[in-house]
């Protein structure tokens, strides 16, 4: 799957509710980050609190540029739930956690405005 960071790209295909129904994106609470010097781009490892149903789940974040790891423990964060897990290294990712790309193509983290129950879902 190749994602692009350039605000320009065209707007996809349409899909249908169906489809859509299909992501599974939650909220969770980032609990740890650590570096991640080992991934070929910059990177942290995240541990992310998704509640009670789905539990603590691990991440590689591509978000150095625009968040300090020190900054990134408690706070909500959205992710997609139901992708399999990647390999990266020696490291298994196991949520895809969700951002935007800034005007220069940094990544800046996807999060509620307000605090909602970890684990909820995106409708």
């Amino acid at each position: 799957m190749h994602l692009t960071h350039d605000p320009a790209t065209p707007v996809s295909d349409m899909i249908d509710f169906d489809d859509f129904l299909k992501v599974d994106i939650r909220i969770g609470t980032i609990i740890s980050a650590d570096p991640f010097p080992e991934a070929r781009k910059p990177a942290y490892k995240l541990l992310i609190d998704f509640g009670p149903a789905i539990g603590q789940k691990r991440s590689s974040a591509q978000i150095t540029e625009n968040h300090a790891l020190q900054d990134l423990p408690g706070r909500q964060i959205a992710a997609v739930v139901n992708f399999p897990p990647r390999q990266i290294g020696k490291f298994m990712s196991q949520v895809l956690t969700l951002g935007f790309a800034d005007e220069v193509g940094a990544v800046t983290l996807f999060a509620p405005d307000k605090p909602v129950p970890n684990g909820a879902r995106l409708f």
